[in-house]
C-alpha cells in the first residue's frame, strides 16, 4: 500500500495555533502541548489510511461528499483527499456553530 502524503493548510495550520493559544491562556502549556501533538497523530494516521474518515453530515445533507472527517474529541479534523494527497482544511471544536463554520471556510472557496 501507497502512503499519502498529508499537507495542513494555512487555515488549519492557524486552527491549531488558535487551539494551542486557548487551552494554554484557559489551562495550560502542556495540556496545549498535549492537545495540538495527539491531533496531529491523528492525521497523521492519514497517510496509511485516508478514506477511513466519515463525510460530516452538515456537509452531506447539502450534498457536499467531498470532505471526510476523524475526530480528536471535542475537536473535528476536516480534510480531503486528491490524488495522493490528504489536505487538512479545517480543525475546530466540535462544539462550535459547524454549519456556519463550515459554510464559510469550505463552501465559499
Amino acid at each position: 500500500m501507497t502512503a499519502f502524503a498529508v499537507r495542513l493548510t494555512s487555515g488549519a495550520r492557524k486552527d491549531l495555533q488558535s487551539i494551542h493559544g486557548y487551552i494554554a491562556a484557559s489551562d495550560s502549556r502542556d495540556k496545549a502541548d498535549y492537545v495540538v501533538h495527539s491531533i496531529l497523530r491523528v492525521i497523521e494516521s492519514l497517510a496509511e489510511l485516508p478514506l477511513r474518515g466519515v463525510i460530516p453530515k452538515e456537509l452531506a445533507a447539502l450534498g457536499n461528499r467531498n470532505y471526510r472527517e476523524l475526530f480528536f474529541k471535542p475537536y473535528r479534523i476536516l480534510y480531503t483527499v486528491r490524488e495522493n494527497t490528504v489536505f487538512i482544511a479545517l480543525i475546530a471544536d466540535g462544539r462550535r456553530d459547524m454549519q456556519s463554520l463550515l459554510s464559510n471556510r469550505l463552501l465559499r472557496s
